[in-house]
């Protein structure tokens, strides 16, 4: 073995004999650790020892979760009415001191709107319907409580009548009859649908709702004009920026104040109005006979009143055959069942036509009949007269003729009444009128229930109420009629044609008319 043999094999010896003293530190190191643990797990006290085992867990099974609904009914309606409407506003809120003063007036008047709201409870659903089912804002539910207070028989100096006092003009033009025996303008269902026709098609010409309203307030010719007006001055052409009357300038606030009340129900809660059923309160009846109204209200076991607040456009106290009559739900069984078993006549009254030379003080005696009665029956004012021919109605005895023969449309009395004594100042008020042609926007008489209000035709009882809330200096919000140039046209004096003779019916067929699906939609 060479010396360089040697030092190799040494040294792999010496790295050898390393290795072993190494492994056996490391091995030492170990040993103490294990021994410093198990001091440590003796020393420690029992309770925080690990004690579980394997055989010592308990297994719990998970219930499945329920599953979530893959659909979601948005049209499901809510069972409050006011909840409905709520979902309903569209409208851009209007902000200034007019609807503040407006909001602070009702709300200082709880009982007035606790009246006014009660009285809007038998229609409310129905108007809701029929502004749904066209694609327009509900904040419209609320007009009737600025026009007339939900008051279905308020008359306003302009001769604007109904929940949404149209004047004769314009019902005629929305094909709202007023002829001797009935005055649609008060008819509950005739007259919404009239309505929101109109407010849609001024809608349609402004784009704006704000500006619709106006024109229903002041009409939509002096709106368009109002607008021309600032155009050429280079000014905006808002609801706000526009110069108008007084009243309306009053009336869209008047209803957004409504409307902040209605939107808040912890408000409505603190003002004790309580909440509307969603549902509908009313079906419309038709009979194939003539009808008292007071057998109807009897045949529907309804107190007189009730059944005139739902049926207030009858001008006689004689109901034509096949004339829609409202009757509450929860009556319509009743008045069906009664009206079927009606035996006799179902009308104390029977027509009579006037005579020359006969009067009203003698004629009235004949039939045991106030003068006064017979003159508010047949809707003879102050000192009218009567001229020979005309067909009145006289209470069922000797001389008259069945009523059954009495025409659709009897004429109308021919009433002289005495010129209205006028001032000074209105003589030349209208001698100005008359040199320049016309009279200025918004000088007219404004609409206002306070005006002479005709006696309920059915029930002979004056009906004219104000609005009881707040407006201008006439009290009263309502559409504005100028005396001189009108949208709608003038007020002429209305005269009315007999129709073709009803038909006798043996017995009484009845035909009801359910709510049903809207099908008209506009947007």
């Amino acid at each position: 073995m060479s010396c360089h043999q040697k030092f190799r094999f040494l040294q792999a010896v010496l790295s050898f004999i390393c290795l072993l003293g190494m492994s056996g530190g490391v091995q030492a190191e170990e040993d103490e650790t294990q021994s410093f643990f198990a001091r440590l797990f003796k020393q420690a006290p029992e309770s925080t020892q690990p004690s579980l085992s394997v055989d010592e867990l308990t297994v719990q099974e998970l219930g499945i979760s329920p599953g979530i609904s893959k659909t979601i009914d948005l049209t499901a309606q809510p069972d409050d009415l006011w909840i409905r409407i709520r979902n309903g506003f569209a409208m851009t809120d209007l902000n200034d001191d007019l609807v503040l003063y407006y909001q602070q007036w009702y709300q200082n008047r709880p009982d007035a709107l606790r009246r006014m709201f009660e009285r809007s409870r038998p229609y409310m659903h129905h108007i809701v319907e029929e502004i749904e089912a066209r694609g327009m804002p509900t904040e419209l539910a609320l007009l009737p409580m600025v026009e007339s207070s939900f008051n279905p028989m308020a008359y306003s100096r302009s001769h604007a009548s109904g929940l949404w006092q149209f004047i004769p003009a314009t019902g005629k033009r929305f094909k709202l009859e007023q002829n001797w025996w009935q005055d649609q303008r008060r008819d509950i269902v005739a007259s919404t649908g009239a309505a929101l026709e109109y407010l849609q098609t001024i809608y349609d010409m402004h784009g704006d709702w704000h500006l619709a309203l106006a024109s229903y307030n002041w009409g939509e010719g002096a709106v368009k004009r109002a607008i021309e007006k600032n155009i050429a001055r280079g000014l905006a052409t808002d609801y706000s920026s526009l110069t108008m009357p007084n009243e309306t300038r009053h009336y869209v606030p008047n209803l957004q104040a409504l409307k902040n009340i209605f939107a808040n129900p912890v408000l409505m809660v603190q003002l004790g109005l309580p909440e509307i059923l969603n549902r509908p309160y009313f079906s419309q009846v038709e009979s194939s006979h003539l009808l008292d109204v007071k057998t109807a209200a009897r045949l529907a076991n309804m107190p007189l009143q009730e059944f005139v607040a739902l049926n207030p456009s009858h001008n006689r106290p004689v109901i034509q055959e096949y004339t829609p009559m409202v009757i509450p739900n929860s009556k319509l069984e009743t008045f069906q069942h009664n009206l079927e078993k009606a035996s006799g006549p179902l009308s104390a009254w029977q027509a009579y036509t006037l005579k020359p030379g006969e009067k009203l003080n003698k004629l009235a005696p004949r039939f045991g009949i106030t003068m006064t009665d017979l003159m508010r029956i047949n809707g003879i004012q102050g000192k009218g007269k009567a001229a020979p021919g005309m067909t009145l109605l006289v209470p069922n005895g000797r001389g008259g003729a069945d009523l059954d023969q009495l025409p659709m449309v009897p004429s109308l009395p021919k009433i002289a009444d005495p010129e209205p004594v006028r001032s000074s100042s209105s003589k030349h008020a209208s001698a100005s009128k008359a040199v320049h042609g016309k009279e200025k926007p918004g000088k007219g008489d404004k609409h206002a229930v306070a005006g002479k209000q005709g006696l309920s035709k059915s029930t002979g009882k004056n009906t004219s109420t104000a609005k009881g809330k707040p407006e201008n200096s006439s009290g009263k919000s309502s559409r504005v009629a100028s005396k001189g140039k009108q949208d709608s046209g003038k007020h002429a004096a209305e005269k009315h044609q007999a129709k073709s003779a009803a038909k006798p019916a043996a017995k009484p067929a009845v035909k009801v008319s359910k709510p049903a699906d809207k099908k008209d939609k506009r947007g």
